[in-house]
């Protein structure tokens, strides 16, 4: 690769990590007023069109970000962005409202080292998102007035990744990932009291609440395969991903409607930045994938998440119960070696993906089920377009709750390089 070509390809990864600065991934699901918002367990865009797969298999052709242990499968130089969008049909059973949310997703490379034996990757991503505007409205006790109740929350929190796979024995690799979690959570509830025909009376109030985050989270993976034939080969993996006491810091005011937002106008400030912290449990996963070289792939796995114990920065449980996920995936390319066919060439992926989600509500634990499809398309002889599809269903109208048809779609590329550490010897 010239010189020139490498600067283009340096100016693009920097603009990228400025433009994911500004442009986060957003979530639009009303259940991230919960807890620390929805966690991001599905991986990247080619992970998300076979459910989230990627504990246990990864390609060399994709940023291997769900197992740092597969990352030895990169032996040549990646560069991966992608951008997300989801649009959710939200349904109380009498009301429904559509809403929609998106942004950058991610911004990821990996460098081989020692291609084959050990890699090093980075990026930053997003681990928890939160985007939601809820209106509730009721009737305050003894008196003939109503409350109308706007609750909005944004943000969340992101990671900057570095992470380094190796190579310890014949088919056997492990891998470990260092994060630095920042980013913030705004949360906003702004209160109105109405009269008999619906006029608003005396001044609105607001309640305004921003949690930042500044702390570090590490990963562990491991990954082994063995043959099952002359083509055939079936790959095991696991994960650790260690939270823990996320420290971070609190401010909370009060305050005339549209006071409380800004920092320098009049109002109550409860919190000024007060140091603390939220404990985030452990999350661990498991999965086991039989592969038929360049041909297809199908694997099982599994995600179990103890949010039970988790604890948000006033000590409470955010109403929240254990989760784990299922997935069943893969991924088919009809002919590796077409040249002169695309579509023989492209690779295909599906999926399947139920989670039982940490949200209970009327003591009712939330369920979130998708289908999932997408692919990858050959943009030149190693570089790739990624798409990903998922169309699912979150919640119940039972009990008064929501439920949330939704769409999700991902779009983005891997630039592959397979000449970035070799010496040029003719021009």
């Amino acid at each position: 690769m010239s010189i020139s070509n490498r600067i283009k390809i340096l100016s693009i990864i920097c603009s990228f990590f400025i433009i994911s600065e500004v442009f986060p991934q957003s979530s639009a699901s009303t259940y991230s007023a919960l807890g620390i918002g929805d966690f991001n367990n599905s991986g990247l865009t080619t992970n998300r069109g076979m459910g989230g797969l990627g504990i246990s298999f990864g390609t060399g052709w994709s940023v291997n970000y769900i197992n740092p242990a597969l990352s030895t499968r990169n032996t040549i130089f990646n560069f991966q962005a992608a951008l997300n969008y989801e649009r959710i049909n939200v349904s109380s059973g009498e009301d429904s409202e559509l809403v929609d949310g998106g942004g950058l997703s991610y911004v990821l490379m990996s460098l081989p080292v020692n291609s084959g034996k050990s890699t090093i990757g980075l990026g930053i991503n997003q681990v928890t998102s939160v985007n939601y505007n809820l209106v509730v409205s009721g009737q305050v006790l003894g008196t003939d007035f109503n409350s109308l109740n706007r609750v909005e929350g944004i943000g969340g929190i992101s990671e900057a990744y570095l992470s380094y796979g190796f190579v310890v024995a014949k088919n056997l690799s492990l891998g470990v990932q260092g994060s630095y979690l920042f980013g913030s959570t705004i949360r906003t509830n702004q209160l109105t009291l109405l009269d008999e025909s619906g006029t608003p009376i005396g001044i609105s109030s607001e309640l305004y609440q921003r949690f930042s985050v500044s702390d570090f989270a590490l990963k562990g993976g491991a990954h082994y395969y063995f043959k099952a034939g002359s083509k055939n080969n079936i790959h095991l993996g696991a994960i650790y991903q260690a939270y823990g006491n996320i420290n971070g810091k609190e401010f909370a005011k009060t305050g005339n409607f549209g006071e409380a937002s800004r920092p320098d106008s009049d109002g109550n400030i409860i919190s000024d930045n007060v140091a603390g912290s939220v404990y985030i449990p452990h999350n661990i996963g498991f999965g086991v994938t039989f592969e038929k070289i360049n041909k297809f792939v199908i694997g099982l796995e599994g995600q179990y998440h103890q949010l039970s114990q988790y604890r948000g920065f006033d000590g409470g449980t955010g109403e929240l119960s254990d989760s784990f996920k299922l997935t069943l995936g893969g991924q088919l390319t009809p002919d590796f070696g077409a040249v002169d066919n695309i579509f023989k060439r492209s690779t295909y992926r599906f999926g399947i993906e139920y989670q039982q989600t940490p949200y209970i509500l009327a003591n009712i634990q939330v369920e979130d089920i998708g289908i999932n499809f997408g692919g990858s398309v050959p943009i030149n002889s190693l570089s790739l377009t990624n798409y990903a599809i998922k169309i699912g269903t979150r919640g119940t109208t039972e009990n008064g709750l929501i439920r949330e048809n939704y769409i999700n779609f991902s779009l983005g590329f891997s630039l592959n390089d397979n000449t970035w550490f070799y010496k040029r010897v003719f021009e």
